[in-house]
């Protein structure tokens, strides 16, 4: 049976009990993390814990635990749970409503690492363009919130015309993110990507890829983006920090160029397993 640090202790996955009244369950007011661990040390746990806290403070969740103390709990259900390799979240919620003192509720699970097929990198995949907008006036856009029922929807619906990942845009039609990912473009040899304020999750796959573009001397640039420049792109791949980076070869009946896995998402492919190893 797993185990699960659940509120500052590990006990096993069908022991914690969730308050009726908890603000998670009821409202979806809560945030949480997906994050990798590798050889037993999380793949950018400072990333992960700053976007979190400062996710709590804009959207005014209380964490009612210190970095250290998660940092603690994560290293602790690893162990419990005798994994070295694995994809954790850590979900965090106000908890029960209508108390003086917020009491949060704080669950961190973890399961053993399962990669992406192999076919999937190296023949590339197909994504579909998402019916639903998403909004700059949305106070949950740009934050990884419990609230994420319309990106499920949107990625079932992918997932029944056999794609991987559904792609989103706005409602004055700027390219987003994918229903999980975010999305980048390449044309000419510079990478594309819309900027964080469209809004998109500041993810942290998102962010390595930046690191990486400048240690490889490749072009990044954050700009506004439309459907033409997605369907006239050279190569199109989107990363999360379980997908990695993740090549789009056709975005629904239209080949991305000419259909195959373009040489700057090998390369970055290559760059972004080499610094999950040395993390």
């Amino acid at each position: 049976m797993a185990k699960v640090y659940f509120n500052g202790e590990i006990i096993d996955e069908t022991q914690p009990a969730i308050s009726v009244s908890d603000s998670g369950f009821l409202y979806g007011a809560g945030l949480f993390e997906t994050m990798r661990a590798h050889n037993g040390k999380v793949f950018c746990l400072n990333d992960h814990l700053d976007r979190l806290f400062t996710s709590a403070e804009k959207l005014s969740i209380v964490i009612g635990y210190s970095r250290e103390q998660i940092e603690a709990g994560i290293a602790e259900v690893l162990e419990a749970n005798k994994l070295k390799d694995a994809r954790l979240r850590l979900t965090v919620s106000n908890g029960p409503i209508g108390l003086e003192e917020p009491k949060p509720t704080m669950l961190i699970t973890a399961m053993k690492y399962t990669a992406y097929p192999d076919e999937f990198y190296k023949k590339g995949i197909s994504v579909v363009l998402s019916n639903y907008r998403q909004s700059i006036s949305d106070p949950l856009g740009g934050y990884k919130t419990t609230s994420y029922f319309s990106r499920l929807i949107a990625l079932e619906h992918a997932r029944q015309r056999h794609c991987m990942e559904s792609l989103w845009f706005t409602v004055d039609n700027r390219l987003a993110e994918g229903s999980i990912s975010n999305v980048f473009v390449v044309k000419d040899d510079v990478l594309y990507t819309p900027p964080v304020d469209t809004p998109v999750l500041p993810g942290i796959a998102r962010k390595n890829i930046g690191r990486i573009a400048v240690e490889q001397n490749l072009k990044l640039i954050e700009k506004n983006m439309f459907i033409h420049d997605l369907l006239e792109a050279d190569e199109v791949f989107i990363t999360n920090v379980i997908m990695k980076v993740m090549p789009v070869v056709n975005i629904e009946k239209h080949d991305v160029k000419d259909g195959k896995v373009g040489k700057m998402s090998k390369r970055l492919m290559e760059c972004f397993d080499e610094l999950i190893k040395k993390a």
